[in-house]
C-alpha cells in the first residue's frame, strides 16, 4: 500500500458504464480534499482479477452484481494478491448484503452514492483491517465460480465447471482439469462444503465431480475397498474407500 501521503490509488468495478461515471464524478469532487487518483475500471470480476496483477491499487470501490463474475466473489479472489488492495462494496439496497456486512462488520455504500459518505469510506480506508477469506466466504451462500491459483508470481483462475477432481495433498490441494494440474492452497474439507452439490467425496483424500462420473468399477489396485471410479476424459483410476462405498448409490451401481 502507498505511503501516508501519497495519493489514494482507486479502481473502479461496475458493469454499468452510467454507475463508473457517477463513481468518477463524486471522486472528482473527493480529490478536492483528498489526495487520490482513478487508476483503472473494470467491467465485471474476472477483469478486475487480470487488471489488478498488473495495476497498483490501494482500494476498490467494488459492485456486487455484476455478471460473468460478482463482487464478493472477486474480492476472494483479490485477497491472494501480494499486496491487496482494500475493498469497499457498493450495491443497490440489497437486503441480504446489507445484513452480511454490517454482521462482519465490511466496509460498503448503498447506490445512489452520497458524496459524504464516499469520502468518509475513503479517508478511512488505510485503517481498516483488510477482510479475510473466512469473511468475505460467509457474506454469500453462493459457491464461487472460479477457483484461484497462485503460480509463478501470477493469480490464475480456474472454471469449477472444468475441474475434474481434487486431491488433498499435505497442505494443498491439487485441482485436476482434462489439460493439467494446479497446486490450490485450500483445505479439502473446506472445498467439499463450499462445492457439495458439485462434487462428492469418494475417499478421505478425493472429490470428484459428479457430472463427470463415468463408472464404478472392480478391481482396484491399491483401493482398500476394491472399486474404484472412471472419470470422463481422464485415464486415472481414482479408488473409493470403503467408508464412501455408499456414494455408488447415488449412481445407480448398488
Amino acid at each position: 500500500m502507498n505511503k501516508r501521503g501519497q495519493n489514494l490509488r482507486v479502481v473502479v468495478a461496475d458493469d454499468e458504464a452510467p454507475a463508473r461515471s457517477r463513481i468518477r464524478d463524486l471522486l472528482e469532487d473527493c480529490a478536492a480534499s483528498l489526495a487520490l487518483e482513478v487508476v483503472g475500471e473494470a467491467v465485471n470480476g474476472h477483469a478486475l482479477v487480470n487488471m489488478l496483477q498488473n495495476t497498483q491499487a490501494d482500494v476498490v470501490l467494488l459492485d456486487i452484481r455484476m455478471p460473468e463474475m460478482d463482487g464478493i466473489e472477486a474480492a476472494q479472489h483479490i485477497q491472494k494478491l501480494l499486496d491487496a488492495p482494500s475493498v469497499i462494496f457498493t450495491t443497490a439496497y440489497d437486503a441480504y448484503a446489507v445484513k452480511a456486512f454490517e454482521l462482519h462488520a465490511v466496509d460498503y455504500l448503498v447506490k445512489p452514492i452520497r458524496l459524504r459518505r464516499l469520502y468518509d469510506a475513503l479517508a478511512r480506508v488505510r485503517s481498516v483491517t483488510p477482510l479475510s477469506l473466512d469473511v468475505l466466504q460467509q457474506l454469500t451462500p453462493d459457491p464461487r465460480k472460479h477457483l484461484s491459483v497462485q503460480e509463478r508470481g501470477r493469480l490464475l483462475l480456474v472454471p469449477v465447471d472444468k475441474v475434474l477432481f481434487m486431491r488433498a495433498e499435505l497442505k494443498y490441494v491439487t485441482i485436476r482439469t482434462a489439460e493439467r494440474e494446479y497446486l490450490l492452497e485450500e483445505s479439502l474439507t473446506r472445498l467439499e462444503q463450499e462445492f457439495h452439490e458439485r462434487f462428492v467425496r469418494v475417499h478421505r483424500s478425493y472429490l470428484v465431480a459428479r457430472e463427470h462420473v463415468e463408472s464404478f468399477e472392480r478391481g482396484a489396485d491399491g483401493s482398500e475397498s476394491g472399486w474404484i471410479v472412471k472419470l470422463r476424459g481422464l485415464e486415472e483410476r481414482l479408488p473409493v474407500s470403503r467408508r464412501q462405498q455408499h456414494v455408488m448409490r447415488e449412481f445407480g451401481r448398488f
